[in-house]
Order: C-alpha cells, then sequence, then structure tokens
C-alpha cells in the first residue's frame, strides 16, 4: 500500500520536467492524479500512459494557467472525474531571464498570471473541494532565498509571493485541517535548465554538493508534505538545493 492510496491530487503543469515527476511519484504512492498541460497534447499522453502502465491512475487536463476561468474549470474537472480532491500542487511555471531594463510590462503581466494570479484561483477553487487532511504545496525556487547573478529579479519576484501566500494560507486553512507549503528547488536537471548546458557548471559550482538535483529528488519531497508524514508541516518552505542556499 502506498501513503497516497485513496487521495486524489491535481498536479499544475505536469507534463514534463519537474511536474512529470511529481505525477508520477503521486501516483506511484496511491493517489489518483489529474494533470494540467497547455500546449503538449502528446506528452501529456505519455505522462499518463506511464502512469497507467505502472499500475496507476492519471488523467490529463488542457488548461492555460494564463486564464482564470480555465484554471477554476480544471480544478472543478478533476475533482468530479477523480471524485474529490485532496492535494493541489501549484508547478506551472516559466523563467523570464533579463535585466530590469530588458523585462517589458508584458514579461511581467504574464509571469505574474502564472506564478501569482493562478495559484491564488487554483487555491480559491481547491477549498472547495478539500477536507480535513487537505495538502496546497506551491513550487517556489531556491532563487528566493538567493540570487546569484543578474537577469533574474522578475522570477525572483514572483516565486517570493508564494512565501507570504502560503503563511496566510496556513492560517486561513489550519482551523480545517488543510496544510500549506512551498517546496523551493535548486537547479534542477530539466529541459528548462539541463545539467549539460553552457551554464551547467557555474550552478553546479554554488551547491554544496557539486551537481544538480533530478526531478526525483523534487518529487519526493512533494509526496513527503502530500502524505501523512507531512501532517504537522504547515506554513513553511523546505528548500531542495544541494545547499546552494547554505
Amino acid at each position: 500500500m502506498g501513503s497516497l492510496d485513496g487521495k486524489v491530487a491535481l498536479v499544475t503543469g505536469g507534463s514534463r520536467g519537474i511536474g512529470a515527476a511529481i505525477v508520477g511519484r503521486l501516483a506511484a504512492e496511491g493517489a489518483a492524479v489529474a494533470f494540467t498541460y497547455n500546449a503538449s497534447p502528446d506528452r501529456a499522453k505519455e505522462v499518463v500512459r506511464g502512469v497507467e502502465e505502472a499500475g496507476g491512475k492519471a488523467i490529463a487536463i488542457q488548461a492555460d494557467a494564463t486564464d482564470p476561468q480555465a484554471v477554476t474549470s480544471a480544478v472543478d474537472q478533476a475533482a468530479a472525474e477523480l471524485g474529490g480532491l485532496d492535494i493541489l500542487v501549484n508547478n506551472a511555471g516559466i523563467f523570464p531571464y533579463g535585466s530590469i531594463e530588458e523585462l517589458t510590462l508584458d514579461d511581467y503581466e504574464n509571469t505574474m498570471a502564472i506564478h501569482v494570479r493562478a495559484v491564488f484561483v487554483a487555491v480559491k477553487a481547491a477549498v472547495r473541494h478539500m477536507g480535513e487532511g487537505g495538502r496546497i504545496i506551491s513550487i517556489g525556487s531556491s532563487l528566493v532565498e538567493r540570487v546569484p547573478g543578474p537577469g533574474i529579479s522578475l522570477y525572483s519576484m514572483s516565486k517570493s509571493s508564494l512565501v507570504g501566500f502560503t503563511k496566510g494560507l496556513a492560517r486561513d486553512l489550519g482551523p480545517r485541517g488543510i496544510t500549506a507549503t512551498v517546496v523551493h528547488p535548486g537547479s534542477t536537471d530539466t529541459e528548462m535548465n539541463p545539467a549539460d548546458s553552457e551554464e551547467a557548471e557555474a550552478e553546479r559550482a554554488v551547491t554544496a554538493l557539486g551537481r544538480y538535483g533530478t526531478t526525483a529528488d523534487i518529487a519526493a519531497t512533494v509526496a513527503h508534505l502530500a502524505g501523512p508524514a507531512g501532517a504537522y508541516i504547515t506554513g513553511t518552505s523546505i528548500t531542495v538545493d544541494g545547499g546552494v542556499t547554505a
């Protein structure tokens, strides 16, 4: 038996990278998992196929994180098709890069829509379906705690907002037995930040362990928070960065 047997989870942005690893891990722990994707139906199908071949249950829901109605509908669809909702993982994200002079207002609006507004909207929709033992887990970034170079100001600002929001949620939802946490990944080997890129050696150099993290590292922490072992963890952030912020 898995630690999440009988639970239902929704992971936003679950068709690739960290999101796909989280979908797979939660399913492996016994949860029925819905996940959203925006523009990669083939990849979404691959994730579903992988979960099903391993004996789990997953469904993919197309939803643009910049569209509040689409986000709300995805949450409601997940709950309707899977029979409720116990775990929400806010993972959908982008990586805007550039100096403050280069960044545009459109960059700002798009980043905040995905990293902040979509999280707010998803949580509002999700808590209507959650009861005692519910979990809200948002994926932040170690760049909230330490920014080692230029060009990351907008990204860091957007992810920083999750910390304050999560602390407030812990107080709002604690009386209902629902927890709220943030997981801050460091350099993680994904398509967005591959461990064999030109910049990778510099990123490895600032870790204490001298290596990139894997998507499985992040998924393991999310599974811990989502399961019984995470029942008394709320209103806080857990950094999984190989010691970058040490």
